[in-house]
């Protein structure tokens, strides 16, 4: 897909942007960009950048974060693997440095990469470090048990999981930790899809395991940061 940016002038009129929900909800409106145009695009890059304000995208393809970053030079932090941008002065990175970490995502396999990318990213964007525990599914139960003390350290886990989703219950019938499940889209056969591991997270026997919808990386993210706020007011 080649995309050339056409003469942008003005605000685009279906661009209503939400720019207080970061004060009212605690999380900020972020862009799903996947079926957003380029000048759409720039247009919310755009009016953040002139409230001074930053924001994160989502699902952005390569072409329109390259077209971005032409556009607002050393303002555009893309992450090719989580398929995200933030628009800022600064990268996200900077927004959680010397923060405790206190969420960790528990990864059932490689292939899981993107989602924990996307994870990584938007909880770095709300201002939350996270540990990263890649390759520890079920398969091989020894390198989750072998786990189970340290992951129990952290006040929050977010498991991610494609194929049976049988991290979910296991991991979160190991630890005292409230577990966020993502079930992904990571399989073939019956497992295609990510609605086996959405079932199985959803049908758990396991109490404590909150479930957000396949491959939703973000609203993990978000949901994390939410009950982290709500732990550090009680």
């Amino acid at each position: 897909m080649s995309l050339h940016l056409r003469e942008v002038t003005g605000v685009a009129d279906d661009v209503r942007f939400d720019w207080t929900r970061g004060a009212r909800a605690r999380v900020p409106e972020v862009v799903l960009a996947e079926s957003k145009t380029i000048e759409q695009l720039l247009d919310i890059a755009q009016q953040a950048l002139a409230r001074q304000q930053g924001v994160l995208m989502t699902r952005v393809q390569a072409e329109k974060a390259a077209v971005l970053a032409e556009q607002l030079p050393g303002q555009v932090h893309h992450h090719a693997q989580a398929r995200t941008v933030v628009v800022a002065d600064q990268p996200p990175e900077s927004l959680s440095q010397e923060r405790p970490v206190r969420v960790a995502i528990v990864a059932a396999g490689t292939s899981d990469a993107p989602v924990v990318a996307e994870i990584e990213q938007a909880l770095l964007y709300l201002g939350e470090p996270s540990a990263r525990y890649v390759d520890v599914g079920v398969a091989g139960l020894w390198r989750l048990t072998e786990l189970a003390d340290e992951l129990s350290e952290y006040s929050l886990l977010i498991a991610v999981a494609g194929m049976e989703g049988a991290l979910f219950s296991v991991l979160a019938g190991l630890v005292p930790t409230p577990v966020i499940a993502v079930p992904v889209s990571v399989g073939y056969g019956v497992g295609a899809g990510g609605h086996v591991a959405l079932n199985s997270a959803l049908s758990s026997c396991v109490p404590g395991i909150a479930v957000v919808n396949i491959d939703n990386g973000f609203g993990a993210a978000a949901l994390a940061v939410k009950l982290l706020g709500i732990h550090a007011r009680a």
